[in-house]
């Protein structure tokens, strides 16, 4: 059964999710009220998601987010008020995979959580199905370990730069809109297509120079990966 951290320093909301997590999925579920709280479990229990909110004592989301990516590649879901619009783009650009406005209802945590779950599971599976190691240009794309290296150094991506990585590679020289891209590699039917945008621009920066361009944009249609 998949393990959930929450990690809200309202002890009411974390423990409203908690609970309804627990209820409607059966899920694993701890919560955490602060950033240290949050470290530790994270290195304790090894969650399979975690949900985190951005204003917390000792440390703030965006700090435990940037140490949670220095070693693991789990989804995060970002909470972020409703008004903080910067907040959703600083947390995309920091690796999280997702995000959900305060207030939210029960029913979407849930789903959100399902999403993000699914996702990672289908990709389990299939590359369990498959070995395969895949060269474009100066990149190797492992499809077994989800590990992407130029020249030989390993580019560190997270789970969903690699699932748009692998998409775009896997359908090179197609062009894709936001729209597209939203409901096959995040899962969703409908959304912030700054999502997109913001990821797009994440993994250009990590694969990408002056001189070798992988992801191209086709000005009012989208982007696609250009073969070799």
């Amino acid at each position: 059964m998949p393990k959930i951290l929450v990690v809200d320093d309202e002890r009411p909301i974390a423990e409203i999710i908690r609970y309804n997590l627990q209820k409607e999925e059966g899920y694993e579920v701890e919560t955490a009220n602060d950033g240290d709280e949050a470290i530790k479990k994270v290195h304790k229990m090894k969650p399979d998601l975690v949900i985190l909110d951005i204003m917390l004592p000792k440390k703030n989301g965006f700090e435990i987010l940037k140490e949670i990516r220095m070693e693991y590649v789990m989804p995060v879901i970002m909470l972020t008020a409703k008004e903080e619009e910067n907040d959703k783009i600083t947390g995309l650009e920091l690796g999280a995979d997702d995000y959900i406005t305060k207030p939210f209802s029960n029913k979407e945590v849930v789903a959100r959580v399902k999403a993000n779950l699914r996702r990672v599971k289908l990709s389990t599976v299939k590359e369990e199905m498959k070995s395969k190691i895949v060269n474009a240009g100066n990149l190797t794309i492992d499809m077994n370990t989800y590990e992407v290296s130029k020249e030989g150094k390993i580019i560190d991506l997270t789970n969903r730069e690699f699932d748009l990585l692998k998409y775009l590679f896997q359908n090179s020289d197609r062009v894709f809109n936001r729209e597209h891209l939203l409901k096959e590699v995040w899962g969703y039917e409908f959304g912030d297509l700054r999502t997109v945008d913001v990821t797009v621009r994440r993994l250009r920066e990590k694969i990408e120079t002056n001189e070798d361009k992988y992801i191209i944009t086709k000005r009012g249609m989208g982007y696609y990966f250009k073969s070799r």
